[in-house]
């Protein structure tokens, strides 16, 4: 019998996976199937998560359905733009869909996109974020400043140490969630 291959979701901080930090997920997620995972991406836009309290928002349909693929997830690589030095509202609220139940114990790949320098802000941010939701951020972490020049006109990454270290990063999450699935 074949070993059911690790399910990895990608979120974005960030409407539509043509936005920079969607597109940093995808780039992941490309790697992840690359190794033989089955990816996913929740697109905030094609399926969004009203904010939590709002009217009727815990019958929502996207959030069950967000929720249920969380949970059979095995492992999630997450990109969120800082804004004000932190993550963004649409992972905040992304991640505020999210319990232990759907996230803990699984492993997560942190990155986020910049402006103009990178820093470790939202990244730590959403590190502590993880940490009370008992998921397992890998030590391996990428910020991608001056995110406007990151990629060409294909949007493809131009740096190759960039690169290097998404990749680095993905193999990471991917070692970790087979260990936490064993």
């Amino acid at each position: 019998m074949s070993e059911q291959p690790l399910r990895v979701l990608g979120l974005s901080g960030e409407y539509r996976s043509t936005s920079k930090s969607g597109m940093m997920v995808n780039h992941a997620l490309n790697l992840a199937k690359e190794s033989g995972a089955e990816v996913f991406f929740w697109d905030c836009n094609e399926k969004p998560l009203p904010f939590v309290g709002e009217d009727g928002c815990w019958e929502n349909a996207n959030v069950k359905e967000f929720q249920e693929l969380a949970s059979s997830c095995d492992a999630f690589l997450v990109c969120s733009p800082e804004y004000h030095g932190t993550m963004s509202g649409v992972m905040k609220n992304t991640f505020d869909w999210l319990y232990d139940k759907h996230i803990g114990g699984k492993s997560v790949g942190l990155m986020c996109t910049l402006g103009g320098m990178q820093n470790s802000n939202t990244l730590n941010h959403m590190r502590i974020m993880l940490r009370w939701l008992h998921a397992w951020p890998v030590p391996e972490q990428l910020a991608v400043g001056h995110v406007k020049e990151a990629f060409d006109d294909d949007g493809e990454l131009t740096d190759e140490a960039t690169k290097e270290r998404l990749k680095s990063l993905v193999d990471s999450v991917l070692n970790a969630a087979t260990m936490l699935k064993a």
